[in-house]
């Protein structure tokens, strides 16, 4: 029985036990703090056969390679390796340890770099860099794979296309989520599970960052929409400083206590990650005796995703908005913006389809003379950060809208796939190596048929070339074909019926782009929102329209309340409570904002094109360049913030305001050299000896200098000697200090243990994920939990 058939019968029996910790243990067994785990495996190989075995002892169906850093990006911070050949062996030390009937998994990590949008590695870089470690472990003949401690869902997303690229076998992703259920990137469990599992995920979870109990809300949350089993690992509770040490102090019996709570909330697969032991693993298998999981649902959701959102889909739910005005269709300024690879007009027109109601955006930028692949990547990059609404992927390019479905970081939606030869033999594919949900649209190479009853041959026909090749009816939305009345009076019967039949006869959803239906005709709003509701009232699913049109809107909500689709009318009195309908008031249009309102927008929603416009128009209206960044900028870096606080925004937003910020105060520097020369002090920042990860103290440099203070970046992985080398020649106000692991925020107290020694009263600052405040007071520094935190207790150290 190959692996893949083997794990799933054992889950339909029982839970499958993964391994436990694997960089706690070997430090218990001798590896020293700082050390590469990959290579010191690779010199003090009986220890790393001895955990493997010791797991294996204790009960875990699967065992998992010591190769988490094993990757390009972090194993070139140490000395020079064979990316393939070191994974390559570390899988045949597993194998030499447990033997030929045990399931090894192929562990890859993260890189420590995020990938665009998100961040500077390339996307197809990333996905090479991956696919170096799945060969390597491919070799060491692994029996599946897992791609864990996720931050960043378009690195999940690069290693899954990268294995999936690579060869068929089981592979299992994990998220890792900060304290309120969100990766640091901002993404849910649920939004993480829609798009890993349409990618081709066998199995999808979370580990690390917090123990069983906060865990747990995470399956429970994930469960109803998975259609594949999902995976835990929680630590052994949240790690303490003990002697200098970092420890996790949960016993065994009590980790394993938590197993049947887990089991409830619908785990598949459960094993332990940070402080975990054998001997968790042990009493862990003790408790899950003989108990069967409940199996992941039988059918696929109808859902898409963005980074940061999920939307699912279904018949009798209220109808969903598809915002239609990112088209350069009869729009000039957005055809000249989109020629000169700006994306400011873009951005705008998603925010305010957003604002306005709708829960996807169509994304067309198809014209004459331009690269249409290259400026649709250029769109998603734009709006992935910051707009939290799945897209929908409009093009009659095949080559563009393969483009995007490969760097959409979520689950997109194809408009749209007909009954075309060419469409049907390269579209359909495209759909299905993706995961993305796909419009069909009932048309032929020569035929627009007018029927509802030819349409529906056509319909039947496109979903059995589909179903062929693996795809769902859950991944379909049928177009119900609208056609101008004032051409064709009966068209608009014709259209609902086929959604009737649709809806009620195939359990399909529907879609229609609502324009089309009053072309040529006077007052065209009256005649789109008639048919809108007739629509819904016939089962409509979506409507691809302008949510900026009240009465449309207006005749949505109050057609959802009148079939039953808005219980209790709790969207309709919301909308109308919150909505400009209810006062009758206008709302102010962005174009009669001031020049000065423009640039506080700007550094509020991330606007790095279009700042430098808005900051020369408030220069040429008067505004004073020291107020500009004083009263203007600051403030709204203040705001972003708080909405960061608030959990309003998320680390892509922050980094895209802070980054428009910077740009505008570069701008505004040669008027401004006398603040300039008034810089509020020096901090010197560094991630400690050991720690190769310096994304979070990136991101505190760059919030640091928005708020006026002179850094200095000594990098990471940073001895203490040359940390206290820098205190003395820049003397700066504070020091800020970063860790990401466990083994290396002890490193922290030596660094300031020698700054005193040396007599230096600097004040220090400590953040980092496994950092506490807890910790931070043990060893005389302040905590910041996060960037913005560290800006303002720079601030208050500094006064």
């Amino acid at each position: 029985m190959d692996a893949k058939k083997r794990i799933l019968s054992i889950i339909e029996k029982r839970v499958l036990i993964l391994d436990g910790a694997t960089g706690t243990e070997l430090q218990r067994r001798g590896m020293p703090q700082g050390a590469c785990p990959e290579q010191w495996c690779m010199e003090n190989q009986g220890i790393i056969k001895s955990i493997h075995k010791d797991y294996m002892m204790a009960g875990s169906d699967v065992v998992y390679t010591c190769t988490f850093g094993a990757n390009r990006v972090k194993l070139s911070q140490y000395d020079s390796f064979n990316i393939q050949a070191t994974n390559r062996k570390l899988a045949e030390l597993a194998r030499d340890a447990v033997g030929e009937n045990m399931l090894i998994a192929g562990d890859i990590g993260p890189t420590g770099r995020f990938v665009q949008p998100f961040g500077d590695l390339e996307f197809e870089e990333a996905v090479d860099i991956f696919k170096e470690q799945v060969k390597g472990l491919l070799e060491g003949s692994v029996d599946l794979f897992i791609i864990e401690t996720q931050m960043d869902i378009q690195e999940a997303r690069a290693a899954l296309i990268a294995v999936k690229e690579t060869c068929d076998k089981f592979t299992m992703v994990t998220m890792t989520y900060e304290e309120g259920g969100r990766t640091l990137n901002g993404t849910d469990p649920v939004s993480a599970l829609v798009t890993l599992e349409s990618l081709g995920a066998d199995a999808v979870g979370c580990n690390c960052s917090t123990g069983p109990e906060g865990m747990i809300p995470y399956i429970e949350a994930m469960k109803p929409h998975a259609s594949v089993p999902l995976v835990a690992k929680p630590n052994a509770g949240m790690p303490r400083l003990v002697n200098n040490k970092t420890v996790f102090d949960m016993k065994p019996e009590t980790f394993a206590s938590f197993g049947r709570a887990f089991l409830k909330a619908g785990v598949n697969i459960l094993g332990g990650c940070c402080g975990t032991r054998p001997g968790h693993i042990k009493s862990l298998t003790g408790v899950l005796d003989g108990k069967r999981p409940r199996p992941p649902r039988k059918k696929a959701i109808s859902a898409l995703s963005s980074a940061r959102k999920s939307v699912i889909l279904g018949i009798g739910s209220p109808l969903v908005i598809i915002g239609e005005r990112i088209n350069p269709t009869g729009k000039k300024d957005l055809q000249k913006e989109l020629i000169k690879g700006k994306t400011t007009i873009v951005l705008g027109l998603a925010r305010e389809q957003e604002e306005k109601g709708a829960s996807l955006l169509d994304i067309n930028v198809g014209m004459p003379d331009i690269d249409e692949a290259e400026t649709l990547k250029r769109v998603i990059y734009a709006l992935s950060p910051l707009i939290s609404s799945p897209l929908v992927i409009d093009s009659s390019s095949i080559e563009a809208i393969e483009t995007a479905l490969r760097i959409y970081p979520g689950r997109a939606m194809v408009n749209s796939i007909s009954g075309e030869t060419h469409k049907i033999e390269r579209l359909l594919p495209l759909a299905k190596k993706y995961g993305a949900m796909f419009i069909l649209l009932p048309l032929t190479d020569k035929e627009l048929p007018a029927t509802s009853r030819r349409r529906k041959e056509i319909i039947k026909d496109i979903l059995g070339r589909a179903q062929e090749i693996g795809v769902d009816k859950s991944d379909i939305v049928v177009d119900g074909l609208t056609m101008t009345v004032s051409a064709s009076p009966g068209s608009a019967k014709e259209t609902l019926e086929t959604i009737r039949w649709c809806t009620r006869s195939q359990k399909l959803l529907t879609v229609v782009g609502l324009s089309n239906i009053s072309f040529g005709l006077p007052q065209r709003k009256w005649v789109n929102s008639a048919f809108l509701a007739m629509a819904i009232h016939s089962g409509l699913s979506m409507a691809i329209a302008n949510p900026s049109s009240t009465e449309l809107m207006a005749i949505k909500m109050a057609s959802d309340v009148l079939t039953q689709r808005d219980k209790d009318a709790s969207l309709f009195i919301s909308y109308f409570a919150t909505s400009d309908q209810s006062s009758g008031q206008k709302p102010v249009a962005k174009e009669e904002a001031s020049p000065a309102q423009n640039v506080y927008m700007s550094v509020l929603e991330g606007n790095r094109e279009g700042i430098i416009d808005h900051l020369d128009k408030a220069i040429a209206a008067g505004m004073d360049a020291y107020k500009l960044v004083n009263e203007i900028m600051i403030p709204a870096i203040m705001e972003v913030g708080d909405m960061f606080d608030r959990k309003e925004y998320f680390l892509p937003q922050l980094i895209a305001s802070a980054e428009a910020m910077k740009k505008g105060f570069e701008h505004l520097k040669p008027l401004l050299e006398e603040l300039t020369s008034q810089e509020k002090g020096t901090i010197v920042l560094a991630t400690v000896k050991g720690d190769i990860h310096d994304i979070g103290k990136n991101i505190v440099a760059l919030m640091l200098r928005n708020h006026g203070f002179k850094v200095i970046d000594l990098g990471k992985d940073v001895a203490k000697e040359e940390i206290i080398k820098a205190i003395k020649k820049y003397n700066p106000l504070v020091v800020g200090l970063s860790a990401l692991m466990t083994t290396t925020m002890v490193n922290m107290r030596d660094v300031i243990e020698l700054a005193r020694r040396h007599g230096l009263n600097c004040k220090f600052i400590v953040g980092g994920a496994v950092v506490t405040r807890a910790y931070a007071d043990s060893i005389g520094a302040v905590y910041a939990k996060d960037a913005v935190e560290a800006a303002r207790v720079a601030e208050r150290l500094s006064s």
